[in-house]
């Protein structure tokens, strides 16, 4: 709209002509809105509040004498208020970079009063100190021509080729060396002893490594030695399991030939030498008989004939006797009872047969002192009985 101006966000218009401004101003001020201003009878122009910066250089010496180079930087602005405007309008407003030209000499005079002042150590050490004292100095001073100070910076301390600095700080170099050293000793010392530990745990790795292989090894080969064994081992066993049962069926067939010997030739060869001990006990009974009767005159013929016929009579019994089936319980004795037995029956035959000849009773036979050998301590039995009694019965019907 013709006739109608707006400052920009970081400036300030400034409207001369007409009204005068606040204060008794030459000029009114506006900022962050648009005026209408009339042409020809308005002029307006604008003043910078944007942030602004100054560098300073300065040679200052120090309260120990000593000169000093001295860089700083300062960062200010036009203040905001109305009065601030108006006092940097008047100042600055033609030539507005004369606000930076300004504000370094007006710093750089602090700068030198207040280092005069300090020591090199205070200056090197309280850097902060030193931007606070200039500032607090010149506050009031810029203010005057409408301007503020955000920050000052000191960037650099110099003393030249006077070495000062420099010697005041060798026993802080020393000593930052000597902890350097003494960390990098420490750092190089705590390496090798981290490098110790990992060879040693490299190696403890190594050693249970070699360990779990030998003991892997020795398995397998356990393993294959056994399994090698096993084929063997049971081969063996199956001999052995056989062997066994070879000897138990050997040791039978032992025991059965030894029963069977015993049955084929013991028993048979004790029968033959009982039956030749009977033959034998007959043949001492018939002569000790045949000794009787010759003694005796008034023996008949029929005892004669009996006589001569016992031993065809026990022969006869022991031959009998040798293929019978009998079950000896008591060996060779046992034999021996049974074939004396028949021998004694047979003389009690002829012991009857003697009596009825000679008209005796049996009450009345000889005592056993006069009986032959073979019937001492000899028993009848019931069935002797009954074929005695036969015997007699038969010679009664031949006679």
């Amino acid at each position: 709209m013709f006739g109608y101006r707006v400052p920009a966000p970081d400036q300030a218009m400034l409207i001369s002509g007409g009204r005068r401004g606040l204060g008794g101003a030459p000029f009114r001020v506006v900022t962050g809105h648009g005026k209408f201003v009339l042409p020809v009878f308005r002029k307006t122009r604008f003043l910078t509040l944007s942030m602004c910066e100054s560098e300073v250089t300065e040679t200052c010496v120090t309260k120990q004498g000593i000169s000093l180079h001295v860089r700083a930087v300062i960062a200010f602005k036009v203040g905001n208020d109305t009065e601030s405007i108006i006092n940097a309008g008047q100042r600055f407003l033609s030539d507005q970079d004369q606000m930076s030209v300004l504000t370094g000499r007006i710093f750089a005079g602090h700068l030198r009063a207040i280092i005069g002042s300090m020591t090199v150590e205070e200056i090197v050490t309280e850097r902060q100190k030193l931007a606070a004292e200039v500032l607090d100095t010149s506050k009031t001073e810029m203010a005057k021509i409408g301007l503020i100070v955000d920050s000052l910076q000191i960037q650099s301390i110099d003393d030249g080729d006077t070495g000062y600095i420099d010697a005041m700080s060798a026993p802080h170099k020393a000593a930052i060396q000597r902890q350097a050293q003494i960390a990098q000793a420490q750092a190089t010392q705590a390496a090798v002893e981290a490098e110790q530990v990992a060879a040693r745990n490299q190696a403890e790795y190594a050693r249970q490594t070699a360990v779990v292989k030998a003991e892997y090894s020795a398995e397998v080969d356990r393993a294959q030695a056994q399994a090698a064994q096993a084929g063997p081992l049971a081969q063996a066993h199956a001999q052995q399991e056989v062997l066994a049962a070879q000897t138990e069926l050997a040791q039978k067939q032992a025991a059965l030939r030894q029963q069977q010997l015993v049955a084929e030739i013991v028993k048979p060869a004790e029968a033959e030498a009982e039956r030749i001990r009977v033959l034998a006990v007959a043949d001492a009974e018939r002569m000790k008989i045949q000794a009787e009767a010759a003694a005796s005159h008034d023996r008949v013929a029929l005892d004669r004939m009996l006589i001569d016929q016992l031993p065809q009579i026990v022969k006869e019994a022991a031959g009998g006797l040798a293929g019978a089936n009998v079950n000896v319980l008591n060996g060779a004795d046992g034999l021996g009872e049974i074939a004396a037995g028949l021998v004694a029956q047979g003389l009690t035959i002829l012991d009857s047969v003697r009596q009825n000849l000679n008209g005796q009773s049996p009450d009345t036979r000889p005592d056993k002192a006069d009986a032959p050998l073979a019937l001492q301590g000899y028993t009848r039995t019931p069935d002797e009985d009954t074929d005695e009694a036969g015997a007699e019965n038969g010679r009664t019907g031949q006679a």
